[in-house]
């Protein structure tokens, strides 16, 4: 059946999907930050929560796009599940509080019973930063179903034991000397002409696109997927977050961790440039290398790679094809991407990256 609907309709689907698919568009995506932040500011608690915390005192973990599908081919977070669940229990157990940045379940491709049949252990693990009340959940363009669904308050609760709401974002607030530190975080699916329109744009798309291309096998052309798109949206995000005052923004969605607006490859070639000064033959040798290495998974470069503001930050994924996953930290002033991996069967936490709060308040 699915090859004959797939004969049908691959022409009408391509052709809509090339027409109608997600083109990361600047002034849009100025527009919904500006609109967002704005939102949360003025009205706390409905599109999402502003979070107060000690410089030293606060301790947040931000993981996004799991995707959990439902132990499937297509299942992205199968074989990322055992770094999650370490990681969650590593947090929990050291009093973080989790913010989920969205894409937590795959719904294009999945309904939300499969997903939830399949990933029991998931849920009570992050059900355990419930009990201490720290807990925030935010949705992206894949699972459009929480903020969508006339019965999403009901299908929490049964997954989570109690009320929650989902949130649009949320932002952290830090006093450092004698500035404010504002951490915007959010999916980073703002401005997307498909999912982050008005309620039919979100319907139409949750309910009936999403799934019919995945029915069809006719994967959406989404940044996640596109290394153009997910180059150009992530440009673009920094620029937004470039113009804020003392404010970084961190989101997810393009599954490619940025820190301090650098992608990995944008960092290396940085590093490269300051070791040329040096005349560091070895360094230059080692960074030459990991560079010729890393640059196959990237589309382009920032110009400005080497006098960007550290002003935006992406998550990356927890549901690379390694099973690796990555994630921001903010701990005892200082905030960090970390990666998750399988060290001879064991998950392990590695720091890749790190700044003090203050001195990214100075860089800002």
């Amino acid at each position: 059946m699915r090859k004959l609907l797939r004969i049908l309709f691959l022409r009408p689907v391509l052709w809509a999907t090339n027409k109608f698919s997600s083109k990361p568009d600047r002034k849009r995506i100025f527009a919904a930050l500006s609109l967002l932040f704005n939102d949360i500011v003025q009205n706390p608690g409905k599109k999402g929560l502003v979070i107060p915390f000690e410089q030293h005192g606060g301790k947040f973990i931000l993981l996004s796009d799991q995707h959990k599908g439902r132990r499937n081919g297509a299942d992205d977070f199968m074989a990322a599940e055992p770094n999650y669940l370490a990681a969650l229990n590593y947090y929990a157990n050291n009093n973080f509080f989790y913010i989920n940045l969205g894409d937590s379940e795959e719904l294009w491709e999945n309904n939300l019973w499969q997903v939830r049949k399949k990933n029991k252990e998931t849920f009570e693990a992050e059900k355990k930063f419930l009990a201490h009340n720290s807990f925030v959940k935010i949705f992206g363009n894949h699972d459009l179903y929480w903020n969508i669904s006339p019965i999403a308050s009901l299908d929490l609760k049964s997954i989570y034991g109690e009320n929650i709401k989902v949130y649009d974002g949320v932002i952290l607030a830090v006093s450092i000397g004698t500035q404010t530190l504002q951490i915007f975080c959010t999916h980073g699916h703002q401005g997307d002409a498909q999912s982050d329109g008005n309620w039919f744009s979100k319907f139409f798309v949750g309910w009936i696109w999403g799934p019919l291309q995945a029915l069809l096998r006719i994967y959406p052309n989404t940044p996640a997927y596109n290394a153009e798109k997910k180059t150009l949206h992530n440009s673009i995000m920094y620029e937004w977050s470039s113009e804020q005052k003392n404010m970084v923004l961190i989101t997810g969605h393009t599954h490619q961790p940025v820190f301090k607006s650098l992608t990995q490859l944008e960092k290396l070639y940085k590093q490269f440039q300051f070791a040329g000064k040096g005349n560091n033959k070895q360094e230059l040798e080692t960074l030459l290398n990991e560079i010729k290495k890393v640059e196959k998974k990237f589309a382009a470069v920032s110009l400005d790679y080497m006098s960007m503001k550290p002003s935006y930050f992406n998550t990356g994924c927890c549901c690379f094809n390694d099973g690796d996953i990555t994630g921001i930290e903010i701990e005892d002033g200082h905030m960090r991407l970390i990666k998750w991996e399988l060290a001879e069967g064991k998950p392990e936490r590695l720091v890749l990256e790190e700044t003090e709060l203050e001195t990214l308040v100075k860089e800002l």
